[in-house]
This record gives structure tokens, sequence and C-alpha cells, in this order.
């Protein structure tokens, strides 16, 4: 199974909704690692790494995010994986 990771960022109202938490809650039933952290500008950041069909899920996921978010824009780079990432978890 190929693996991947995804750099994101998500733009819109995406802070103070529960982004992250959920984020990191739909990223360990996905099956990815990596983390997700609030930017200083009001963006969102994320690193997924894990199988290519969980990876486009949970990035699919973040074109929605949480009930009370709105998603404007989500940028994506897809690269190899480092196999760095270990876990999901809400970076600070």
């Amino acid at each position: 199974m190929q693996q991947v990771r995804a750099h994101v960022t998500i733009i819109g109202r995406v802070q103070g909704v529960n982004f992250r938490a959920s984020t990191r809650d739909h990223a360990r039933a996905a099956g990815v690692a990596g983390w997700v952290r609030n930017l200083d500008d009001g963006r969102v950041e994320a690193v997924f790494e894990g199988p290519r069909d969980a990876g486009e899920r949970i990035v699919n996921w973040c074109n929605r995010g949480p009930s009370y978010a709105r998603v404007d824009r989500v940028d994506v780079e897809w690269h190899a994986p480092t196999g760095a990432e270990h876990g999901f978890q809400i970076a600070w």
C-alpha cells in the first residue's frame, strides 16, 4: 500500500471551533500519523502521514471540518513520507 505525507493549511473560521481536536480524532480513526496546530494568523496547519486512501480521506474531511467551522480553502502539498511521525497529536 502506497504511503503519503500531506502538508495542509486550512483557511477560514477554523480557530475556536474545535478544529484541532476534531482533526486529531478523525486522523486517529483514519489511521494516519502527524500533528495539527493553530497558526498566529488564524489558519490551521497539519501534517498527515499514512496510507494514501486514509490521507486522502482526512484531507477531504479538512475541506468540511467540524460543524462550527467555515472552511474557505485548503492548501495541500503531497510529499513522500518521512517516517518521522508517530501517533497523532495537537502541536503547540
